[in-house]
């Protein structure tokens, strides 16, 4: 009960995160629009932002909460610290010096991510500039990882996973207070991010003070428990930097498009992250410690089930989720983002990319699941390696068809960018489940052909009353934000209901749907 209790805090948190982060876009776009300004935003925040999602969650997890724990159960308090003191000490170093050289050659990192910009030394030095002020962001949320690492091990669970909203608060603090101020406005987002970031460290100190856990830094590249956590990484690392390697290629595409190109990915990919982080992180925080034990325990029977009710809560709920998604591009993006600067272009462009990006939510969510099935059974290569996969046919899929397009336009090339992501997506899906087939842990249990029916069928019902109940596009483009709001909360409630309506007459609401393998 307590893991449920603290995956209902998590996702709770992550929810209310996603929430600041639209009201974050809302205030961003209706302050800076979609265009070369913010595209100079996006590429200097997305390149410290890979650094963070490299060293600042899961595959630092990964490695840093086993042996943190292990060091907990088994080795002296002294140990314990000592092991701390060098964690915190070799992070520090690695990061600081990786910053460092990333804000003296800043000029560089902006000209290879932005390739469609180099020829524009106005917008390069402005990148340049807004890049060497968030860079160190960096820094700041490694160590803020590895507070929440501690923390989390402790079973202090609320304030690591309430500090990602202070991000979003420091943004929509900046665009409105401190951007009118400056005479480049959209340096104000620059100096918000650096300021969350030493914000979020901030907030972490007095709770690991109490627990009398607060590292001291110390450099001892040679401590034992440092070059076990490293070992564990290296898989994790390649595997979950992938994801974020495969939007710098995006960016890097989309500044050969078209000014504004870079936003309206960068918005519709924040769309799509809502659900994405919400459920999938749920799904996959509930079901790995069931993973773990099962395979521990040598019960595979209980490991196959505890996998196939995973997959099937996310069809649940994912596959609803992408076709509400797709189908209510438009209304989301206009009733979002349609104010300010952000104008009717950038509505279109953005609502055309969330559509193709749509389709790939369900082998998203899947995919949080298989891997889990794989580092439950500590396989942390396999999916390192199908990730590489799905990186460089990445690469060759934007170039096919944002080529395409641009011979064909029969949509803007943007979108080629989006649905390479979707192709990607179901690549990687489908060869982590062939590696666990293979593996002889996954074997389809009976029943999945009705879930899917019902699931299908559930669906096209929702998708009917989604097109009899929102207004024609002129209409939202042309509507105040009253109307917007109140047709978009009408058509997402009416869909909602006609699809759960038909999902419990077709079968496909029942008890153990909802209630995992134990």
């Amino acid at each position: 009960m307590k893991l449920f209790r603290s995956t209902a805090l998590v996702s709770a948190m992550t929810f209310i995160s996603r929430i600041f982060g639209f009201i974050r876009d809302v205030v961003i776009a209706r302050a800076f629009g979609a265009s070369a300004l913010t595209d100079a935003f996006f590429v200097a925040f997305r390149i410290p932002n890979l650094l963070r999602r490299l060293f600042a969650e899961g595959s630092f997890a990964s490695g840093f909460v086993p042996v943190l724990n292990e060091y907990r159960e088994r080795r002296s308090r002294e140990e314990l610290r000592r092991l701390l003191d060098a964690v915190a000490g070799v992070l520090l170093a690695v990061v600081t010096l990786i910053v460092g050289l990333g804000m003296l050659a800043a000029p560089l990192v902006v000209r290879l991510f932005a390739w469609g910009y180099a020829d524009d030394s106005d917008w390069v030095a402005l990148t340049t500039n807004l890049l060497r002020i968030t860079f160190p962001y960096a820094v700041f949320i490694s160590l803020t990882a590895m507070a929440g690492g501690i923390l989390n091990t402790w079973g202090r669970f609320a304030i690591p996973a309430v500090t990602p909203v202070l991000l979003n608060l420091c943004l929509i603090g900046a665009a409105l207070g401190l951007a009118p101020l400056l005479d480049q406005p959209v340096a104000a987002l620059a100096w918000g991010v650096l300021l969350a970031g030493a914000l979020q460290l901030a907030v972490q100190i007095a709770p690991l003070a109490r627990l009398g856990l607060l590292p001291r830094p110390r450099l001892v590249l040679g401590d034992p428990g440092v070059r076990r956590i490293v070992r564990l990484m290296v898989p994790t690392l390649i595997s979950s930097g992938v994801y974020q390697i495969n939007l710098l290629v995006d960016t890097l595409m989309a500044s050969l498009i078209a000014a504004g190109a870079i936003s309206w990915l960068y918005y519709s990919d924040r769309l799509l992250e809502f659900p994405l982080g919400v459920f999938g992180i749920a799904i996959s925080t509930v079901i790995l410690p069931t993973l773990s034990r099962r395979h521990a325990g040598e019960d595979p029977a209980g490991f196959d089930r505890t996998l196939d009710w995973g997959l099937r809560v996310a069809a649940l709920i994912s596959v609803p989720a992408a076709v509400g998604l797709g189908m209510l591009a438009l209304p989301i993006v206009s009733t979002l983002f349609n104010y300010g600067e952000f104008g009717e272009t950038g509505v279109r462009m953005t609502a055309l990319s969330l559509a193709a990006l749509a389709a790939g939510l369900p082998a998203h969510i899947a995919n949080k699941v298989l891997t889990q099935a794989f580092y439950s059974r500590q396989d942390t290569r396999t999916p390192m390696r199908i990730a590489i996969v799905s990186m460089v046919a990445n690469v060759f899929l934007n170039i096919a068809f944002v080529a395409m397009l641009m011979a064909e336009p029969i949509l803007p090339a943007h979108v080629g960018l989006a649905f390479a992501s979707t192709c990607c997506a179901w690549l990687q899906a489908v060869l982590l489940w062939r590696g666990l087939r293979r593996a002889g842990v996954l074997h389809g249990r009976t029943g999945w052909g009705q879930h899917l029916l019902s699931v299908g069928v559930s669906c096209v019902a929702m998708g009917g009353v989604l097109v009899l109940s929102v207004p024609a596009t002129a209409t939202w483009l042309e509507a105040g934000v009253v109307d917007r709001v109140l047709h978009l909360t009408l058509a997402i409630g009416a869909g909602g209901i006609a699809y759960l309506g038909v999902l419990w007459a077709t079968g496909g609401v029942r008890r153990e749907t909802f209630e995992a393998p134990i």
